[in-house]
């Protein structure tokens, strides 16, 4: 594996342990923890409902009220008085308070009262009869006490997390718990314990149904309140919130249950965690801590709100609290009950407990299971090896698209599991994706775009850029340094250039050169082929350097058979624009060369040389000898066997000793017409006449060829050489060679 492409691993494997290291909770980062809760707000507010729901209704302490009652805290005869037409004029279920009653009430005066009976007026008859008369209505935590017995009502109160040194941490009197917890539960299960309370007045608590603590240990570091405990522990017993209290005394004192998974996958008789509370036929997903993710339908006024002087006062519309359940709580900004959380900055704390109730009865909780750890893990390795395998691959559009597309799908998967109450861990995926793209784009640009940029300058004169692409892969694997290597090279000259040169003047020579040179190096960089050079009306190029080509043949011959293609089409532009028609000569010839960087210290070009070119020279040479465009060397046509070769002759060309075969080109095996076919054949059985000096046979074979076939001068050739051999016979050891003394 290339050097460039572990490096890319080596730091994509990086991120992903740095982040695997968050995921498994060996040390938590902050930052992707704040990433995690960004993501949940957006999910949630992009899926909200944003509708009222009016079976939760908010009895509101609200501005108006306290300007038209008095401030708070009112007289509970006052309380007592909402309490009574709530259940008695609007008739409704359940009533929850977001309050705590701790202190007594002496609003009334009675305290002073009764202490002027004890001093003052202790002998004034008319006194103390009188204040025997009013006693009872100055009892207001008795009236409001009286008010809630037989009723459908649930205190709030609040359990102390920490306590101050001193403190007692006790006040007032706790509602009956849930349950007493196991020992094995309060060594195992992490339900958050109390340190202390602060309750309601005794005579109240024992007066109400039941009571529900309001307060949340459990607010994010943002000070964000995403997650509300639905039970709490002190000292060994289970207490419900207000939100669940609220729910069971809706479905008529149903029983809780608390559904604790024991032993886990593994078995293990010390795993115990809680996974769902059950309270009648509704499953509430909680997290091992007991909590549960508010289920936030909307901004504030998602439930109905009805000001707390109107209930007092028997204003507010019937309809709206018949047979709904009530929770009385405050918007004041003063009363200090105002929280902020993912909907909205500034919400009442009333409305949060509203939350949960309608979610409970919708079952519309989300959870976040404890095997998101595992999927979250499995995910981030899934994402890392695909990214890491398939970016070094692509180019950055693709690599960018592929990127939007892994990300879509994340979302995608973490949405369908959203709207099936599952939250799925979502930050550390996406952040994964976004590191390991910029990771690769990063190193993509300024270390392997560097050392393409220097193949590009090292090669880029003489390959199209998709081969510099291609080697840009493996830089290191290629340099200018001299090879042996098996390749192909192929040369093209214009015929006649010299005459043709001279019959224009250089301005439209050089035009003419440049509308034939380009269109020809456009095919031999389609076909993968190197430029060497160009030499005036000629071009040198080949294959298989300094990208090796196992296809080094093959391509350079479909290269030299485009060329011509190509030269018909340019002959038409070359009519109109008044130039000499152009032909041209093509030789290849295929095996071992040296190729690289050889110059002076003045000047270098990437090249090859060897026996092999030279007769590739002369190949292109003789190919205006037998009337061909191309000429190919025995060694080019064993390398391509789907080709069909017409045996041009066994030659001795200038400069070398051995005889070699040459061939022209006829076309692929499965293309050949039946005519074709016949014509090679008879060719084929002239050609061993020829070689057998049966020059009778051999001479009726070509002029029945060149009369089928006039415009192959081939068969002329073959004629004139018959008649010269009868005059002068090359004798009994001929090997059929013929001898070139020309280039």
């Amino acid at each position: 594996m290339h050097l460039q492409r572990i490096v890319r691993l080596a730091l994509s494997a990086l991120i992903l342990l740095v982040l695997l290291i968050d995921t498994s909770g060996l040390y938590k980062y902050p930052f992707i923890k704040q990433l995690e809760n960004w993501t949940y707000d957006a999910r949630l507010n992009f899926t909200r409902p944003d509708n009222i729901d009016d079976r939760i209704v908010i009895v509101d302490i609200d501005e108006t009220s306290l300007a038209e009652v008095g401030r708070w805290p009112w007289g509970r005869d006052k309380l007592a008085r909402i309490v009574d037409n709530l259940f008695e004029f609007y008739e409704v279920e359940v009533l929850g308070f977001d309050i705590v009653f701790a202190e007594k009430d002496e609003s009334s005066g009675l305290e002073k009262f009764e202490q002027l009976a004890r001093t003052t007026l202790e002998n004034d008859t008319l006194y103390l009869q009188a204040l025997d008369e009013i006693r009872p209505s100055l009892r207001h935590d008795e009236i409001f006490a009286n008010s809630l017995i037989g009723k459908n009502v649930i205190l709030g109160y609040y359990f102390k997390t920490r306590l101050q040194e001193g403190e007692s941490g006790v006040t007032g009197l706790l509602p009956p718990a849930l349950t007493k917890m196991d020992l094995q539960w309060i060594e195992r299960l992490p339900i958050n314990e109390a340190a202390g309370y602060g309750g309601n007045l005794e005579i109240l608590q024992a007066s109400a149904k039941s009571g529900g603590y309001f307060d949340n240990p459990f607010v994010d570091a943002d000070g964000v309140f995403r997650r509300v405990p639905l039970i709490q522990s002190y000292q060994g017993y289970l207490f419900a919130s207000l939100a669940l209290a609220t729910a069971q005394a809706h479905f008529d004192d149903a029983g809780i249950e608390l559904a604790v998974e024991t032993g886990g996958a593994r078995g293990d008789k010390d795993y115990y965690a809680l996974e769902t509370i059950n309270l009648k036929q509704h499953i509430i997903p909680v997290d091992a801590n007991g909590a549960v993710f508010v289920p936030y339908r909307g901004r504030q006024g998602s439930f109905p709100y009805i000001s707390a002087h109107e209930v007092l006062n028997r204003q507010a519309d019937q309809l709206i609290l018949k047979d709904k359940i009530v929770l009385v709580g405050t918007t004041a900004p003063g009363l200090l009950d105002l929280r902020s959380t993912p909907v909205q900055n500034i919400y009442p704390g009333v409305e949060v407990h509203a939350n949960i109730i309608s979610g409970i009865l919708d079952d519309r909780i989300k959870h976040k299971p404890a095997w998101t750890v595992g999927y979250e893990f499995v995910l981030l390795i899934v994402i890392a090896i695909a990214m890491a395998l398939l970016l070094p691959l692509l180019s950055p559009l693709m690599a960018a698209a592929g990127t939007f597309g892994l990300t879509a799908v994340v979302l995608a998967g973490t949405f369908i599991a959203w709207n099936s109450n599952l939250i799925l861990p979502l930050a550390s995926p996406l952040l994964l994706i976004l590191l390991l793209f910029i990771l690769h784009m990063s190193y993509g640009f300024f270390i392997e775009s560097r050392g393409k940029r220097q193949l590009a300058h090292l090669f880029g004169q003489y390959i199209p850029p998709e081969l510099v692409d291609e080697m840009s892969v493996s830089p290191d694997e290629y340099s200018l340094e001299g090879e042996n290597r098996e390749m192909t090279v192929l040369f093209s000259d214009v015929r006649g250039f010299t005459s043709i040169s001279e019959g224009m003047d250089p301005k439209q020579l050089t035009q003419m050169m440049n509308a034939l040179l380009t269109p020809m190096t456009r095919v031999i960089h389609k076909n993968r082929g190197t430029i060497d050079k160009y030499m005036g009306d000629a071009i040198m190029s080949f294959w298989g350097a300094p990208l090796a080509d196992s296809e080094h043949a093959r391509h350079a011959l479909y290269a030299a058979m485009e060329m011509m293609q190509e030269l018909k089409i340019m002959q038409q532009d070359f009519r109109q624009r008044g130039w000499p028609e152009v032909n041209i000569g093509i030789g290849l010839n295929t095996g071992d060369m040296n190729v690289g960087n050889m110059g002076s210290e003045f000047r270098m070009a990437y090249t090859v040389l060897g026996d092999a070119v030279n007769l590739g020279s002369r190949l292109e040479g003789l190919t205006k000898n037998y009337g061909v465009n191309i000429i190919v060397s025995e060694t080019t046509k064993n390398a391509i066997p789907e080709f069909v070769f017409r045996e041009l002759d066994l030659v001795r060309v200038k400069g070398k000793t051995e005889p070699v075969a040459i061939f022209e080109p006829v076309g692929h095996k499965n293309d050949l017409e039946k005519s074709v076919t016949s014509e090679l054949t008879a060719y084929k059985q002239a050609l061993l006449n020829f070689r057998a000096q049966a020059w009778d046979k051999a001479e009726v074979d070509f002029f029945n060829l060149n009369r089928t076939n006039p415009d192959r001068y081939l068969y002329q050739v073959y004629m004139d050489r018959i008649a010269f051999y009868r005059k002068d016979p090359p004798g009994e050891q001929w090997d059929g060679v013929f001898t070139h003394t020309s280039k």
